[in-house]
C-alpha cells in the first residue's frame, strides 16, 4: 500500500474511534459552543472537535514515518509544520475556551507562520508565469508566505459555519491536492494531505447535519494552516506554473467567500474582522435551502473546483488559463445573482 494511502487509512481509522472520547472531554471540561442570532445551531455543541483531528494527524503521520525512510529535507519540512501546526492549534484551544480577541489571534498565526517560514525555510522564493519565465520573489518571499499561510488559515475558518461544510471542504481540498501531488511525484506533499483528509473525514462522520461536536478554531485553523503550509512545500519541489493555483482552486470556495466578505464588509462600512450573515451558506439558507442542502451544494462546487484543479496539471498552458478564467467568471456571476456582495440588514445589529 503506497504512503499516503496509508496515511489516510490510519487518520481515518483513529478519528473516527478519538472524537467521542473529545465529546466527552468537551462536556467535562465546558467547551460547548452556545446558540446566538448568527449561528444557525439551536443548542450547545462540543466545539473542540479539532483536538481529535489534530492528533488522528499526527498519529497518521508519526506512524508513516515508522515504516518508511524520510530523508533529511522532508524530516525538516515535516518538524516544521508540526511545531508550527501545534503552535496553531494551541491558539485555537485557548480561543475555543476563551474567546480571544481577532487581533491577539492574528498576532499568533502570524506568529505560527514566521516559525515556519523563517525557522524552518519553508517559502516560495519565487513563482512561474504562463510562458514559463521564473519571477523571483527576493525580499517579498518571507511576507507573501507569512501573508498566505495567515489568509489561508482564516479562510477556513469564516466558511465553518453550517454543520460538515469546514470538514467536507476541507476532506475535498485535501484530496485534490494529493491526487496533483501522486501525479507530480511530490509524495511528500500526497502523504500529508492524505492524512488531512482521512482526519477530516473521520471527523465529518461526527459533524455532518445534525452535529454531535463541531471542530471550533482549533480544527478549522489547523486544517487551512496545513493546507497552506503544505502546498508551499509542493510548490517549491513542483517548479510549474500552475502549483500555487492548484491550492487556490483546490480551496477556492472558502477562498472566494473570504474574499467577497471582505469586499462586502468594506463596502458597507463595517469592520472587517466583524461577522455576518452575508457568506454563501447563509445565502443559500435564506433563498430555502435546508442545511445539508446547502452544504451539499457546496460540497458539488469544491468538487468541481477540485476537477478543474487537477485538469490543470494535465493540459496545455493555454486550456489551462482558459479553464482559470471561466471559473472566475462563473463564480462571480454566481455571487452576484446570489447578493454576495450585499451586506445583510443583520450584519448592521450582530
Amino acid at each position: 500500500m503506497p504512503d499516503y494511502l496509508l496515511a489516510f487509512v490510519i487518520a481515518l481509522g483513529v478519528a473516527l474511534v478519538i472524537m467521542p472520547l473529545v465529546i466527552k472531554l468537551a462536556a467535562v471540561t465546558g467547551a460547548m459552543d452556545a446558540p446566538n442570532a448568527r449561528k444557525v445551531h439551536k443548542r450547545p455543541i462540543p466545539r473542540i472537535g479539532g483536538i481529535g483531528i489534530y492528533l488522528a494527524f499526527m498519529a497518521s503521520v508519526f506512524a508513516v514515518c515508522q515504516m518508511t525512510d524520510v530523508s533529511a529535507e522532508a524530516l525538516s519540512e515535516l518538524i516544521g509544520l508540526i511545531v508550527s501546526g501545534s503552535i496553531i492549534v494551541l491558539i485555537g484551544i485557548v480561543d475555543d475556551y476563551r474567546d480571544i480577541p481577532a487581533k491577539v489571534k492574528l498576532l499568533g498565526q502570524i506568529v505560527a507562520a514566521a516559525v515556519l517560514v523563517l525557522v524552518f525555510d519553508v517559502r516560495i522564493d519565487f513563482i512561474t508565469d504562463p510562458f514559463g519565465d521564473y519571477f523571483y520573489l527576493e525580499f517579498l518571499a518571507i511576507p507573501a508566505t507569512i501573508f498566505w499561510l495567515v489568509g489561508l488559515t482564516n479562510t477556513v475558518n469564516l466558511i465553518d459555519g453550517l454543520d460538515g461544510l469546514a470538514a467536507g471542504v476541507s476532506t475535498i481540498a485535501s484530496i485534490t491536492i494529493c491526487l496533483v501531488a501522486v501525479q507530480a511525484g511530490v509524495l511528500f506533499v500526497a502523504t500529508m494531505t492524505a492524512a488531512l483528509a482521512g482526519a477530516a473525514l473521520g471527523f465529518l462522520y461526527y459533524n455532518f447535519n445534525p452535529a454531535r461536536i463541531f471542530m471550533g478554531d482549533t480544527g478549522s485553523q489547523f486544517l487551512g494552516f496545513m493546507l497552506a503550509g503544505v502546498s508551499v512545500i509542493g510548490a517549491v519541489k513542483s517548479a510549474a506554473t500552475i502549483a500555487l493555483i492548484v491550492p487556490i482552486l483546490a480551496l477556492g470556495l472558502p477562498i472566494l467567500d473570504t474574499t467577497f466578505a471582505i469586499v462586502r464588509r468594506y463596502r458597507g462600512g463595517v469592520p472587517i474582522f466583524r461577522p455576518d450573515k452575508g457568506h454563501l451558506h447563509h445565502r443559500l439558507l435564506d433563498l430555502g435551502f435546508t442545511q445539508r442542502q446547502a452544504v451539499l451544494l457546496m460540497y458539488v462546487i469544491s468538487a468541481l473546483l477540485g476537477v478543474a484543479a487537477v485538469a490543470l496539471t494535465e493540459v496545455s498552458m493555454q486550456i489551462a488559463v482558459g479553464i482559470v478564467v471561466f471559473v472566475v467568471f462563473a463564480v462571480l456571476f454566481g455571487a452576484k445573482k446570489l447578493g454576495i456582495f450585499r451586506l445583510s440588514d443583520s450584519a448592521h445589529t450582530h
